[in-house]
């Protein structure tokens, strides 16, 4: 407590003096009115008096040295690696990093996380003991992934030092019930200094955390989980830490699918967050909190739930609720890549997208091989129904053809003109209706396009020769 309480006056004293201090040199968030909704510029230098509490509390004072000896190596083994995690995340506070420099600078930090002892031992049991090249990746990517989650969810006031401080409890609990005091004990400050910046940080804000914050308390967070892993090796032991940080986890893995859904580079900003999506669902941002704040608890009640000695018969309905929980949760969010993706995946689409790739390949091979007008003709007509056109004409160098389906004429129609060349065009109808292979048109179009005039270019050099 006595850890705890000083971590926190020392937050509470600090983080009004720097956010001044900040501010008057106009060191600032401005805002964007589309990401950044907060309504003047606010420092966000919150990492600074987190990261001085965090260390202030772990020095022993006179009497404390003795008693507390046995139970701080731990902590002061990750203040090297969550240093050069605070360093990289207040650099880019300042003067701004691009993403490989902070992805290599959170390597480094964990890296030396790594070298101080906290490593991941195994997944469950399904690592050999002997498999010891398996720590090292395990251990970076454990903590670049929660490093980098309290990154990205760190979008609303109060929301990512309030899900630190949820996350940061459910590990003391935890680490209590075990018990093991060197991971109590180093837990303990950076709650005491979440409380006391939660004063200030909450709706409305008056200080962000910023990278220097966001990352540090994600790096934290990892390194308690990965200390917890490693006494309790089992799968029901492991989902204590990713239950106590599972929302900002979930919030970067749907980030990361998103992207990569929409072909866009996974570093690059977005309002596609949950917290965006529940402001875009009509929840103000301070209720918006208020409900992340709610799933975060159950989450972790979940995670202390399964500590229970007691809790052993229920381990597979505990887990089972769990997944439909988060199932139901991704739903309401109503992303429209996961319902597309759900489309395409269960409703048929993927497999009538690559009948049309497959159809497609074999209509641009056909028309390679084609020696002549007619022929490409031939190929051109038989086709045009499989790809849901209704009537085609073709012009080649003088010649024409001309084919229409009786059953689609009396539908309503698009068409359109493709150029091919002098006195050689493509024009094409479909109904509007069509059903037939919707995303294919554009392919088709470009596939035609290009055999018709390659064949056109070549009939043109053999002529001159």
């Amino acid at each position: 407590m006595w850890l705890a309480l000083k971590a926190f006056l020392v937050c509470l004293v600090l983080t009004p003096i720097f956010r001044d201090i900040f501010r008057s040199y106009g060191i600032v968030d401005k805002p964007d009115r589309r990401r950044k909704v907060h309504v003047y510029p606010i420092p966000r230098i919150g990492g600074i008096p987190i990261a001085i509490a965090y260390v202030v509390a772990l020095y022993p004072f006179s009497d404390e040295s003795r008693l507390l000896s046995a139970y701080l190596p731990l902590a002061w083994k990750m203040i090297p690696a969550a240093g050069l995690i605070f360093i990289v995340g207040l650099t880019d506070d300042l003067i701004g990093l691009k993403p490989w420099q902070k992805l290599l600078g959170q390597l480094g930090a964990a890296g030396l996380a790594y070298w101080a002892g906290v490593r991941v031992a195994g997944v469950a049991g399904f690592l050999p003991n002997d498999a010891v090249w398996w720590t090292l990746p395990l251990t970076l990517f454990w903590l670049l992934a929660c490093t980098n989650a309290f990154n990205l969810v760190d979008g609303l006031d109060g929301l990512a030092a309030g899900m630190g401080l949820v996350a940061s409890l459910t590990m003391l609990v935890a680490a209590l019930q075990e018990p093991n005091m060197q991971l109590a004990y180093a837990c303990v400050p950076l709650v005491g200094a979440l409380v006391a910046f939660l004063c200030f940080n909450f709706n409305p804000a008056t200080v962000f955390l910023g990278d220097s914050g966001s990352m540090l308390i994600g790096f934290l967070l990892g390194c308690y989980g990965v200390v917890w892993a490693q006494k309790s090796a089992t799968l029901v032991g492991m989902m204590v830490p990713l239950l106590a940080v599972s929302i900002p986890l979930l919030d970067v893995s749907l980030t990361i699918l998103r992207r990569f859904l929409r072909n866009q580079p996974i570093f690059s900003a977005d309002r596609g967050h949950i917290h965006h999506r529940l402001l875009d669902r009509g929840l103000a941002p301070s209720r918006a909190v208020l409900v992340l704040y709610l799933v975060c608890a159950a989450a972790a009640a979940f995670a202390l739930l399964l500590t229970h000695p007691y809790a052993g018969r229920f381990y597979g309905p505990i887990i089972l609720v769990i997944c439909f929980v988060v199932w139901v949760g991704i739903r309401q969010l109503r992303y429209a890549e996961f319902g597309l993706a759900s489309r395409l995946l269960f409703g048929g689409e993927l497999q009538r997208t690559l009948g049309g790739q497959i159809r497609l390949e074999m209509l641009a091979e056909k028309l390679g091989e084609a020696q002549s007008e007619e022929d490409c003709w031939q190929v051109l007509a038989a086709s045009i129904d499989d790809f849901g056109f209704s009537a085609v004409e073709l012009s080649l160098r003088g010649r024409q053809w001309q084919k229409s389906f009786p059953r689609s004429l009396d539908a309503e129609s698009w068409s359109l003109e493709v150029p091919l060349g002098e006195q050689a065009w493509l024009r094409l109808a479909r109904p509007f209706d069509s059903g037939v292979l919707p995303m294919m048109v554009t392919p088709f179009l470009d596939t035609v396009r290009r055999a018709l005039q390659s064949k056109l270019q070549n009939w043109d050099r053999e002529a001159v020769l």
